[in-house]
């Protein structure tokens, strides 16, 4: 093992924060003072590490071969440097690698699957993910307009910037695909007057936006269906749509297909807002170094990102015009990191919830914990390194009525008035 721990402790040396290693014979590598400290209960680990799999490497701690000492901003830094030859985002794209992931994609993008993927996420916990999320349990990029914004604070500067860009008005009817615990739905309601319809596949989430909503006295214009957006009736189409954070699982090989079901729901000249997750390179559909494998592991099953380019040329496809674009990517590498840090200042209260949650089987409740961990904080790196982004794509279903729409400039074949100046002044 004399070469491999050599390899060990140069790299060590060329990390940014100091870093000591315990392997599996007793060995200590690194600095004796070093705040983060991994210990390998196997050489399994040790040569994996060593060979740039950090995917495997996360895999290792949620299975307990690698144990932590330190936080986990200290490992993510570490994890940059460990990875600095390393560009994560290439991707091999030959002939047979693309026909695999399209067949896999078409196979893991069911009615049912996806279902299944959904709730495998979504329903681990509400009250795990009110530990660490704001207090409107919004579980998407936040948006800190001024530097100073708390996290909730930003979670409806963004909530608010999602309506003024689609412009809603009072009566119109708006869908919200993918709905999560209610935030958008809600806000779109009660601060723009809309008849609102939220979609979701999560049992927990439809569960308690369904008792929010009677609490709130909003029953007469704002419901929650357990639905599958291609399952939607397009009879009576919806003024302004938004999707936030949803189209992520919906598959390469559906994306033409969920656009133009978008397209269908849609009246002519209304507006969508599509937000999401978009790869930071052309061709991968995840990243390498094995951390997307961990992801659909631990976290995600069945996601799949594109880059924003292929997402708009699918919009596109559909018959949809894209209007504006907006990436917001290092708000969400600070909205994770905010996640991050709450749920590393309620650990204990994180076990004890997830433990509650699963009485028969303790060492799940663990392995969610720290598969958690990693997967907060390891997001938060990728955004920062711009592996991944955000995008808002904003985009209308033409009238192709040349005359102008609600006073607007003739040819805009929409709502949208080709002038950003709407969005971005909040009065």
């Amino acid at each position: 093992m004399s070469s491999l721990t050599q390899k060990l402790e140069s790299r060590l040396r060329g990390l940014p924060v100091p870093v000591a290693f315990e392997l599996p014979g007793g060995q200590r590598l690194g600095p004796a003072g070093a705040a983060l400290r991994l210990a390998f209960q196997d050489w399994t680990s040790v040569a994996r590490l060593a060979a740039g799999q950090i995917g495997a490497a996360g895999k290792g701690f949620v299975e307990d071969r690698i144990r932590l000492q330190g936080s986990m901003r200290d490992l993510m830094a570490a994890a940059v440097g460990w990875l600095s030859s390393v560009d994560p985002t290439r991707a091999n794209s030959d002939w047979l690698t693309r026909a695999v992931r399209g067949a896999g994609s078409v196979l893991h993008h069911t009615r049912q699957r996806d279902a299944r993927n959904i709730e495998f996420h979504y329903d681990v916990s509400d009250d795990f993910y009110a530990l660490w999320l704001d207090p409107r349990r919004v579980y998407s990029c936040a948006y800190f307009r001024d530097a100073g914004m708390t996290l909730a604070q930003a979670q409806e500067a963004k909530l608010d910037l999602i309506c003024r860009k689609l412009m809603l008005q009072p009566g119109e009817r708006f869908l919200d695909i993918g709905a999560g615990w209610g935030a958008l739905l809600l806000w779109a309601a009660e601060h723009y007057g809309v008849d609102a319809t939220g979609i979701t596949l999560s049992r927990n989430q439809h569960a308690h936006v369904t008792r929010l909503i009677e609490q709130k006295g909003l029953g007469g214009r704002v419901r929650m269906e357990l639905r599958d957006y291609r399952d939607l009736d397009a009879s009576q189409p919806f003024d302004k749509i938004a999707s936030v954070g949803m189209f992520e699982h919906v598959g390469r090989a559906n994306m033409v297909g969920y656009f133009e079901k978008v397209f269908g729901l849609l009246r002519p000249g209304g507006l969508v807002l599509n937000h999401g997750i978009t790869a930071g390179g052309l061709d991968n559909r995840g990243l390498g170094a094995g951390l997307s494998d961990f992801v659909q592991e631990y976290i995600f099953p069945g996601g799949e990102l594109l880059h924003v380019s292929l997402v708009l040329e699918d919009m596109a496809k559909a018959g949809l015009e894209m209007v504006d674009c907006e990436n917001l990517r290092p708000h969400y590498a600070r909205t994770l990191w905010q996640w991050s840090d709450g749920l590393e200042s309620h650990l204990d209260e994180a076990r004890q919830v997830l433990e509650s949650s699963r009485p028969d089987d303790t060492s799940a409740a663990e392995k969610t914990l720290r598969a958690y961990r990693l997967y907060l904080a390891g997001s938060a790196m990728c955004f920062e390194e711009g592996w991944i982004a955000l995008h808002q794509m904003l985009a209308a279903r033409p009238t192709h009525d040349h005359a102008p729409v609600a006073g607007g400039l003739p040819g805009a074949q929409s709502d949208y008035p080709f002038n950003r100046s709407y969005i971005y002044n909040p009065n």
